[in-house]
């Protein structure tokens, strides 16, 4: 089992930045791929970003066209964290901001079901 906490949401101006941050239970966290999904007011979940870990050899990232440019996915495999830094932000970019974990890249993409959720956090950009 694996449980997720989001943070970092709230509300901010369009231009201007936030980072959101998850952080999970479990010790063996980097062997989890993360993934970062949003879902707007009477819209579908969709994804955002995600991350796997590959040991030496980096990380394998992928991002929705939506945000490519503006977003950046990190993680933090000593603190058991990872990230979502959102730059340039606009107001279709409102929206409630899920963390998720699978033990697959292709558990945390888009079309994807990820086997674990977090709570959620609230994203709001002004116009």
């Amino acid at each position: 089992q694996v449980q997720l906490v989001e943070s970092g949401g709230g509300l901010v101006q369009a231009g201007g930045s936030l980072r959101l941050s998850c952080a999970a239970s479990r010790r063996t966290f980097n062997t989890y791929a993360m993934g970062w999904f949003r879902q707007a007011p009477g819209k579908e979940r969709e994804f955002v970003a995600a991350i796997r870990w590959n040991g030496w050899s980096g990380s394998t990232i992928n991002y929705a066209d939506s945000v490519k440019g503006r977003f950046t996915i990190s993680r933090d495999n000593a603190k058991n964290t990872v990230y979502l830094q959102m730059n340039d932000l606009k107001p279709e970019d409102t929206a409630v901001y899920y963390c998720a974990a699978d033990g697959q890249l292709r558990g945390v993409v888009a079309g994807s079901s990820p086997e674990y959720w977090g709570q959620g956090t609230q994203v709001t950009v002004s116009s």
